[in-house]
């Protein structure tokens, strides 16, 4: 089976955690100090991506679609069932008001 990452893009985040552990990894435009382990590897990666060694997409964007894609699902249906039920109860209240006026 193939590497998903490239020997490079691996000694690029170990080179991020190194800096992390040693408190010199600062993060992108803030230049705060990285304090999370998650967050050094993800530098690393990024880092790896620039440089064009061998790292898969990330997986952020896709998720998020199919995210929105769901909401949007979920809306429509919540909006036909209220219309359904607005029907419903407007045929009921008809039926009782004409039943009315014939007694």
């Amino acid at each position: 089976m193939a590497r998903k990452y490239s020997k490079g893009s691996a000694r690029k985040v170990e080179r991020a955690m190194k800096k992390r552990k040693a408190g010199t990894l600062k993060s992108g435009r803030s230049g705060k100090k990285v304090k999370s382990r998650k967050q050094a590897i993800a530098i690393g990666l990024s880092e790896a991506r620039k440089a064009g060694k061998k790292v898969p997409k990330k997986k952020t964007a896709r998720k998020a679609a199919k995210k929105s894609t769901r909401k949007t699902v979920k809306k429509v249906t919540r909006k036909t069932a209220r219309k359904a039920s607005k029907r419903k109860t407007s045929k009921r209240t008809a039926k009782k008001r004409t039943a009315a006026r014939k007694r």
